[in-house]
């Protein structure tokens, strides 16, 4: 008999079921399966429990109203801030008054840049033409402006390739303004991204070597808006730092149109960040201790730190309110986990990784058995599935699933990276996890002003926590194969 799994979905996505309906579902799951050949251990029991969890999720969910506090009450909480250390003790508290096993806080030294006084920027043209204000953000670990700002004529270049055909002759104290936009061909986002955020990250560098006074770089995002996008970049040693800033989408637009018409023109932007030293921060984790087999280790993460120009709700405070609701659902159905889950809040994922490297190098201190970490760092968006990194045997075992997980949007089960603070875990030999929302929207807000609390959907971000409880489940009842990775 062949089920459609148009049926199978329709069904599996009821809100309310009694026993009955329960275990028919769980039936016709196993027939879904079989037609493709995949029929996990204990079909029948995982998929009821899984639909437990979507049904818990949905209905008595609490990750909506732990972003609205982390993004309205603290915002935007950058590594070495008074935010940041807010975040901190607000997620120990919370985790704490959820009655896990363990809660305790990692100390790590992280980089402490501060923004100073808003941005200031403006396009300088002839008297006809007049001039223009734009909006600008200085770049994560820039180097301020002086005082008064810096002035210069603006060269234009889409790559690092026209920059080095420019040569110093071309570019000695000038801005260069790099305006090479977001692809929008690709489908997954993340593709565009990782081919256009070079220019960000080591862009100043670049220009420095050939004498440039400061950079203007377009903000790392598909949508024209009037919102700069931040992030953090790079100097080079022995090379001379200047001043670098972001500029929104519409005001680069409107910058190389100009240019277009006014070879000559001239731009003005003024900031006042800085480097301060090193600050005491920490990685905040709780736990469930597991029953059967309790030293071997299941991370779900996120990272606590956050730009300071928007609120951090979907970079990263939907993935910190995930995790941590993924050991309440465990806890709340009381799912009694065969092996340790950890919900671990990293710091300083933002501009030097620093909690992630910490993390990694206590567990290896400690000879822990961490068999699996997954990280929430794409968003609060509908889920799609998972990225993987593990070896063939692994990734088999996921990919035997499928039918389990697909009933909920969870097709994507693909190989791939997995999330920045857990690679640091790689040489340890766990199966790595990267949670995949959809990626259409994410950067209209990434690093941006527009990243806030009311950009992020109840529904979607608790379709997240509950995906992530549902393979942390399958990860816990049948575990994995040691890999040397």
């Amino acid at each position: 008999m062949f089920v459609p799994a148009k049926t199978s979905v329709q069904l599996y996505l009821t809100p309310k079921f009694d026993d009955m309906n329960k275990h028919f579902t769980a039936f016709l799951i196993i027939l879904y399966a079989g037609c493709f050949q995949i029929l996990p251990a204990q079909t029948t029991k995982d998929s009821v429990q899984i639909r437990e969890i979507y049904d818990f999720a949905l209905t008595r969910g609490e990750c909506y109203g732990w972003l609205r506090y982390l993004s309205k009450e603290i915002g935007g909480r950058l590594s070495g801030s008074p935010e940041a250390e807010e975040a901190v003790q607000w997620s120990h508290r919370l985790m704490d008054s959820l009655g896990f096993d363990t809660v305790y806080l990692q100390p790590v030294m992280v980089p402490h840049w501060v923004r100073g006084e808003k941005e200031y920027a403006a396009i300088l043209g002839e008297q006809e033409s007049g001039n223009s204000e734009v909006p600008v953000t200085a770049l994560g670990g820039s180097i301020r402006t002086e005082k008064d700002g810096l002035t210069a004529q603006v060269v234009e270049v889409m790559n690092f390739e026209e920059l080095e055909q420019l040569g110093e002759a071309n570019v000695k104290g000038k801005i260069v303004f790099y305006n090479r936009p977001m692809d929008p061909k690709n489908i997954t986002t993340f593709s565009s991204y990782g081919g256009t955020v070079d220019q960000r990250w080591a862009g100043a560098a670049k220009a420095a070597k050939y004498g440039a006074a400061g950079v203007v770089v377009r903000s790392v995002g598909l949508r024209l808006d009037d919102f700069p996008h931040t992030g953090t970049m790079r100097y080079d040693e022995g090379v001379s730092k200047i001043p670098a800033v972001a500029i929104s989408t519409n005001g680069a637009e409107l910058l190389s149109s100009r240019l277009k018409n006014e070879p000559e023109l001239k731009f003005h932007f003024r900031t006042s960040c800085e480097t301060l030293p090193d600050a005491l921060s920490y990685n905040v984790i709780g736990e469930l201790r597991g029953a059967e087999f309790p030293d071997e280790i299941i991370v779900v993460s996120g990272h606590l730190d956050a730009w300071d120009n928007g609120e951090g709700a979907h970079d990263d405070g939907a993935g910190c309110v995930q995790s941590i609701e993924v050991l309440r659902i465990f806890q709340e159905l009381d799912i009694k986990p065969k092996r340790t889950l950890r919900a671990v809040m990293f710091m300083n994922e933002e501009n030097g990784l620093r909690g992630g490297l910490r993390y990694a190098a206590i567990a290896d201190s400690l000879e822990e058995n961490h068999i699996a970490a997954m990280e929430s760092d794409r968003g609060g968006f509908t889920p799609r599935g998972f990225s993987i990194d593990a070896g063939d045997a692994n990734f088999r075992k996921i990919l035997s699933w499928k039918a389990l997980l697909a009933p909920y949007g969870l097709h994507d089960l693909v190989k791939g990276g997995s999330g920045a603070d857990i690679g640091p875990l790689k040489p340890q030999g766990p199966v790595l996890i990267g949670y995949l929302p959809d990626s259409q929207r994410y950067f209209d807000i990434h690093h941006a002003p527009s990243d806030v609390f009311e950009e992020v959907n109840k529904r979607e971000l608790e379709l997240g926590a509950a995906a992530m409880a549902a393979i942390t489940y399958l990860i816990d009842q049948y575990g994995f194969e040691k890999e040397s990775r």
